[in-house]
């Protein structure tokens, strides 16, 4: 296959060897915005993030294998690539161990306090704190039961909580006590002392945290976002968490990126807010190493 690799697969150095044992002819670009390294109809395979949104996918005449290198297809056509029977393969659970792993890091933190005591530490302040929360127990709502939903499930479930998932379709995993549908999440919601927001950013799901749904949340919930910055309404988020209906919340997406300097999220003490970073780990690069090369077996 003729495969054009962009330097977002930052693993392609050490698996380049792989790809010429299995007679693949690749020519590599660094940067996706820039020219195109060759022609595009010599290219039938592409290994990439974000190169369809310099350089539209119809110009590749005789496209029929994409790899990405994100979980996502946000950044795809994806009406055209099934209307073509172009093969589509994303980056699957590469990131969903660090995701996972963030997103029960934040929970803890908020519910130990772990920002007052540090600055406790840095007051020299010997002061207890009588109203830290245990996560044992807890019930928690995920909506949306992918590799980072389940990747949650997991862990929350290790630490004693009961987990429900929320889906389009039946998912059988362990780690869930049920799996329930997606239209039973305002029912849901009143009972979850953490939501945990693991589905995709379609239009459906447009503001699916708005005003009206943080209402109907629990008081002293907590609410993460990794996934998509335009699954929550910030600015219905912003009066939740100042008028004390959340006990707090972790974003690590935001509607725009960077997020502006002028944002009112930046002024809430009980948000945890990072800067899209949750998806690092030590162990992605292997994970996506070994996802790339399965692929390319297979096909």
């Amino acid at each position: 296959m003729n495969l054009l690799v962009t330097g977002a697969w930052q693993g392609y150095s050490e698996s380049a060897h792989l790809l010429q044992e299995m007679g693949h002819r690749v020519v590599f670009m660094q940067q996706e915005a820039d020219v195109l390294p060759c022609e595009p109809e010599w290219v039938e395979g592409v290994i990439c993030n974000g190169l369809f949104l310099h350089h539209p996918t119809e110009l590749f005449a005789n496209l029929r294998y994409i790899q990405l290198t994100s979980a996502g297809t946000d950044r795809v056509n994806t009406s055209y690539i099934c209307r073509n029977g172009i093969t589509l393969h994303t980056a699957g659970s590469t990131y969903a161990i660090p995701m996972a792993e963030f997103t029960l890091c934040g929970v803890l933190e908020l519910y130990k306090d772990m920002r007052g005591f540090a600055v406790k530490q840095q007051q020299r302040q010997w002061h207890k704190n009588r109203f830290l929360q245990e996560l044992h127990g807890k019930s928690v709502l995920i909506i949306g039961c992918g590799n980072y939903g389940r990747a949650c499930a997991q862990r929350f479930h290790a630490f004693g909580c009961r987990v429900t998932g929320l889906d389009v379709v039946t998912i059988d995993f362990p780690a869930f006590e049920a799996v329930r549908h997606v239209s039973e999440l305002d029912t849901l919601l009143p009972t979850a002392d953490i939501v945990v927001l693991a589905a995709p950013g379609t239009a459906e799901n447009n503001n699916l945290f708005n005003i009206n749904r943080m209402a109907l949340m629990k008081t002293g919930a907590i609410l993460t976002n990794l996934c998509r910055g335009t699954l929550v309404d910030e600015t219905a988020l912003v009066s939740a968490l100042l008028g004390g209906k959340l006990r707090g919340a972790v974003l690590d997406v935001f509607e725009h990126e960077p997020l502006p300097p002028a944002s009112l999220l930046w002024q809430c003490p009980n948000l945890i807010l990072t800067p899209h970073n949750s998806f690092v780990g030590d162990g992605n690069r292997e994970r996506l190493n070994h996802i790339i090369i399965t692929n390319l077996h297979a096909a």
